[in-house]
């Protein structure tokens, strides 16, 4: 207890008595200072500064540059200021709301269709004056940027010149904006060629930036339709190398190919290649590809890619994404070379992808040759029967008169054929990446050749697909093979995605109930020729029944009189049908003879005169001595008598 209180009783005492040493001393309350060393008085301690560097006079003084110091401001000021920039704003927003309101009141009235064309000049007028000075504003409006669009499609050629030069510094920055990009589009469909020069050229050095922009890169592609072809390529070679960005007088050259401007300038392939992956790989990621730049500028990094990077691009293309490109000649082509050089997994990828899409891409110009490619190419009969042809099964009487649709129909009948493929589509056909198609360089072992072969022959049971994935998918050198088309004999393809697939029934009897229409038709008439002939090397031969019925329908409708066709002109009288039958009488005996028998038995001299002597005298020209021999007896009287006349060649003999 007395220890207690001894300690607890004052705290001055216990200061004190914890101060104190236990030998009795007092100690100082500053630190005792080290005796002094002569030998270290140059040195300065180390981390604490001289008073001379505290004290020393700063580089710039404020004072000496005429600056005076800023008076902070009270919290009553910091108030009154922002309450002022609310107000402001509030006004601003204000103005702008009834503005917008005033012209959406114009708006209402200039685009009406019974409206007189005075009365709308008077308010696309009066609405161009209220817009002055705030037209690049008022272009990213989501309400009237639809108002000055209507103005720009009405108004007159100098109303849109002013507005052209008002909106011309701010044009890079609206071709960003989401309701802006219509009128910039809208402004270039009505451009003089000076201000589209002027144009394309302000976007030297954004064309990269701006394609890898969803709504910039719209812009871009409209430009690129619009411009001549010195102004394409200008906007084109930026993406090829940084000298081309960078140095506009490098832009004007002849060459269009890369691989020519490449050589003329010579610059190094290497840092072009990685120039342009750098440029396309963010446009791949982000699925911009519905460009037709962008498909060119892919067709020229294919001409210069090496093995890997090719490979690279095709397997990111491979996919539902590719149906997006090909409505484009280049991008069909880049389409067809993902088909020919992909693996099995990839083509398996793109012909998923096509699933809905089939009959829509067989009706374009340049996605029906992506059909055509894999009909030819895809040794997977199975899945291609199951995607594709059903889908066209189900509107196979379209497909038949369309001048598209027909294609893939004719290819599966009469491959390659020159008549029906013009030869830029048979060269789009033989299209291949370099890289990938150079056998020099690549040494496929003989374990590889027997597995590609034995890849033809499926087991039962085994999918298709599959048995052609284990052949092709090896050691990753082996993955970048050369698929150079399929593997499998081009005849049995077509049979089993003709007969096995029940698509050749389908399509006699699609012939037979449009017989007439299709024998009229410019483009129909080639579908029912070659199903008559029964295709190259006869393919259609084991339904041969179904083509009776054909020639039994063809001939029904030739035999009825002239006044009761049901199109209004006789098959015999028709340009096109006329010159199809006589065709099919030369080539075809067995149709030659059921139409003797049906409709021209005994009525030879009714039909010699007009489009219908051509059929009479093909009969007489037959290189079939049985269809000669039946026609013989009525046809060599009106011979004699100059009312048929036979070719120069045929009477010779």
């Amino acid at each position: 207890m007395a220890a207690k209180n001894q300690h607890g009783s004052d705290p001055k005492k216990r200061k004190r008595v914890s101060s104190t040493k236990g030998d009795g001393q007092t100690s100082n309350p500053k630190k005792a200072k080290l005796p002094s060393n002569p030998s270290n008085k140059g040195f300065k301690k180390p981390f604490k500064a001289s008073k001379s560097e505290h004290t020393s006079k700063p580089r710039f003084d404020k004072s000496e540059m005429g600056e005076e110091r800023k008076v902070p401001k009270s919290k009553r000021e910091v108030r009154l200021q922002a309450k002022e920039l609310t107000e402001a704003r509030k006004k601003k927003r204000k103005r702008h709301y009834n503005l917008e309101k005033e012209l959406a009141s114009l708006w209402e009235k200039m685009r009406r269709r019974n409206i007189a064309k005075a009365d709308r000049s008077k308010l696309i007028n009066e609405a161009l004056k209220k817009m002055t000075g705030k037209i690049a504003e008022i272009a990213g409006s989501h309400v009237s940027s639809r108002v000055l669009q209507a103005c720009v499609k009405y108004c007159s050629q100098d109303e849109r010149d002013t507005v052209f030069e008002e909106l011309r510094p701010h044009f890079l920055s609206l071709a960003c904006n989401t309701y802006a990009v219509h009128l910039v589009t809208k402004m270039l469909d009505n451009a003089s060629k000076e201000q589209l020069a002027g144009f394309i050229s302000s976007l030297h050095g954004h064309v990269a930036s701006l394609l890898r922009h969803m709504v910039g890169s719209v812009v871009i592609e409209h430009a690129y339709q619009l411009g001549n072809a010195t102004q394409k390529q200008a906007l084109l070679v930026e993406l090829y190398s940084t000298e081309l960005q960078l140095f506009k007088d490098l832009v004007s050259i002849k060459e269009s190919r890369l691989i020519d401007i490449i050589s003329k300038l010579r610059l190094e392939k290497a840092s072009v290649l990685r120039h342009m992956n750098s440029v396309l790989q963010p446009i791949l990621e982000k699925g911009i590809l519905d460009h037709s730049i962008i498909h060119r500028a892919l067709m020229e990094f294919f001409s210069i890619a090496d093995q890997s990077s090719a490979a690279d691009v095709i397997q990111q293309l491979s996919g539902p994404l590719l149906v997006r490109m090909i409505h484009t000649k280049d991008g069909s082509r880049i389409a067809m070379l993902c088909v020919k050089h992909g693996s099995a997994k990839e083509r398996k990828k793109i012909i998923k992808g096509m699933k809905g899409h089939v009959s829509k891409i067989a009706h374009d110009k340049f996605g029906c040759m992506l059909l055509v490619c894999i009909l030819a190419t895809v040794d997977d009969t199975k899945l291609t029967t199951k995607v594709i042809i059903r889908e066209l099964q189900a509107v196979l009487e379209e497909l038949v008169l369309d001048k598209n649709g027909r294609r893939p129909l004719l290819q599966l009948l009469h491959p390659n054929c020159p008549r029906y493929f013009s030869p830029d589509d048979l060269v789009s056909l033989n299209y291949s990446v370099p890289s990938l198609c150079t056998k020099d360089d690549l040494k496929i072992d003989t374990d590889l050749g027997k597995q590609i072969k034995s890849s033809e022959v499926v087991e039962g049971g085994e999918d298709e697909s599959d048995a052609e994935e284990k052949t092709t998918t090896g050691s990753p050198d082996e993955s970048l093979h050369l698929n150079e088309g399929g593997k499998k004999d081009p005849l049995l393809r077509r049979q089993e995605l003709l007969l096995n697939s029940g698509l050749a029934e389908s399509l006699i009897e699609a012939c037979r109930v449009k017989a007439g229409e299709l024998l009229r038709s410019n483009h129909g008439k080639e579908v029912i020729y070659e199903v008559a002939t029964g295709g190259e090397g006869d393919i259609l031969h084991p339904v041969l029944d179904k083509l009776l019925a054909l020639y039994e329908a063809v001939a029904s409708i030739v035999a009825q009189p002239k006044s009761e066709g049901p199109e209004g002109d006789h098959l015999f009288e028709n340009f096109h049908s006329s010159r199809t039958i006589r065709k099919l009488v030369l080539d075809c005996p067995t149709f030659a003879s059921t139409l003797w028998e049906k409709a021209l038995k005994g009525k030879c001299a009714m039909w010699a005169l007009g489009h219908s002597c051509k059929v009479v005298s093909a009969f007489m020209e037959s290189p079939d001595s049985r269809v000669h021999k039946l026609a013989k007896e009525e046809i060599q009287p009106l011979i004699d008598s100059g009312v048929v006349k036979l070719p120069v060649t045929r009477q010779l003999e």
